[in-house]
């Protein structure tokens, strides 16, 4: 289930600790105690058999909606997907796409129509956040085997499905005004303690299939370390609320997470694929894997957000030189810029060396490639980075002229969100629930 096209959210599915009072992720429905006598195969059986085609409720999903999400999963992967695990995708793409008719159905049963322009602007973030125009985004699906029709249909079933359960299911939620206060009081008392820029990826499970979906999840994991994208995993597999921003959970502290989850999340690298990602861990309701993106100190200076004042001497390189020409213009480059002497020299050295030189005195840490950004919070006003480049974009030297670092301010959590963020909380177990039930009533065929 996702609350797909909702906003990121502190209290999403059952990652985060409940508040005072909260209502519990458990399923205590009469199904809970269901079981089946074993039974003697008449026939062999293999899953794999049967194509990936189907029609739910008289809805078709076609082979090709579904190698079509599938593309999209295996692109994020870089195209490194063994055979048996594409298989697993698949099944798993198929499963999501049967959650997706079935939450369009409902919708439409209650009239709930989904304007093309509202497609059009969550079609629009997502390229954003592909950091592509929706233009250059449509070519990248189509050359990954996907296409922008197939991630339109899950953005028209995501905002139908969180209209519906706004229509029907959150009118049936309540949060008192105490609970929502005791929340307040918590937060405001953990200021000054470290906070944690965090993604989840959640997936339901019940005792029943609880070891099945531990090791799903631990595939999840294996691949994301691999270097697959936490991102699109996120966005087509997990069953929080989150999953339509990525996973991305944004600025919490560890107060505010399950206490399962937590004490993983502190001690997570991160940004880093291998150390960054945790392993799966059972919450309430399921597994969660989280990822550790940023971490910061409120009220302290974070380097991450350092505004920093550069020059850059760049000097092209001529076609086809050859190694030891290359390696005696590095040599000559780093030697003038290593002695320059800082900032007030470097037009001057930049002329006597042939070098284009350029400013920039407003860009964060932040937004540098990874590796610079490590180089840059090692440097001193007026030292300079050692040559960077390659043969076909020439050689750069930055300079660090300035620095500003700011203290990272936070503010003071408002009755309101803090009460929508509860609110959405409880929706998300209603929403479970009216899914699997809308599962037990639903007509698949499979062709």
């Amino acid at each position: 289930m996702r609350l797909r096209g909702l906003p990121a959210v502190l209290f999403a599915g059952a990652i985060l600790a409940a508040p005072l009072g909260a209502q519990q992720a458990a399923d205590n429905s009469p199904d809970a105690a269901f079981a089946l006598p074993d039974a003697q195969a008449l026939a062999d059986f293999n899953p794999n058999l049967r194509k990936a085609t189907a029609i739910v409720n008289g809805a078709v999903i076609t082979d090709t909606d579904v190698e079509q999400r599938l593309n999209l999963v295996i692109a994020a992967n870089g195209g490194k997907i063994d055979a048996d695990e594409k298989q697993r995708l698949r099944l798993q793409v198929l499963r999501n796409l049967i959650d997706e008719k079935l939450e369009i159905g409902e919708a439409e049963s209650a009239d709930i129509k989904i304007a093309d322009a509202d497609v059009d602007q969550a079609y629009n973030r997502v390229a954003t956040n592909f950091k592509q125009s929706p233009t250059a985004f449509g070519e990248f699906l189509k050359r990954s085997g996907s296409s922008p029709a197939s991630i339109r249909g899950q953005i028209r079933g995501e905002l139908a499905w969180s209209r519906l359960l706004r229509r029907k299911v959150e009118p049936l939620v309540n949060v008192g005004d105490d609970e929502v206060k005791a929340v307040i009081e918590k937060l405001t008392a953990s200021k000054g303690k470290d906070e944690y820029h965090v993604g989840e990826i959640f997936l339901s499970a019940t005792p029943e299939n609880e070891t099945q979906v531990m090791t799903d999840a631990g595939r999840i994991v294996g691949q994301i370390r691999g270097g697959a994208s936490f991102v699109a995993y996120a966005r087509q597999f997990s069953e929080a609320s989150t999953a339509g921003v990525g996973g991305d959970l944004g600025w919490v502290r560890a107060e505010q997470l399950n206490d399962a989850v937590a004490p993983v999340v502190t001690k997570l690298t991160a940004g880093d694929p291998a150390t960054g990602v945790s392993d799966p861990i059972r919450v309430p309701g399921g597994v969660a894997i989280m990822a550790l993106i940023e971490k910061r100190q409120v009220l302290a200076a974070n380097p991450d957000d350092a505004i920093l004042s550069l020059k850059q001497l760049s000097m092209a390189l001529k076609p086809g030189i050859t190694q030891p020409e290359g390696e005696a213009i590095v040599a000559k480059f780093r030697k003038a810029t290593q002695d320059m002497g800082g900032c007030g020299r470097a037009d001057a050295v930049a002329k006597d060396i042939g070098a284009d030189i350029a400013t920039n005195d407003s860009i964060a840490i932040k937004d540098l490639p990874p590796a610079l950004q490590n180089l840059m919070k090692q440097l001193s006003i007026g030292q300079a980075t050692p040559p960077f480049g390659s043969a076909a974009d020439g050689l750069r030297v930055l300079v660090l002229c300035g620095r500003d670092d700011k203290p990272t301010l936070a503010a003071e959590p408002s009755f309101d969100a803090v009460y929508a963020q509860m609110n959405e909380e409880r929706v998300n177990m209603r929403a479970r629930r009216y899914l699997r039930d809308l599962r037990r009533d639903a007509i698949v065929d499979y062709r």
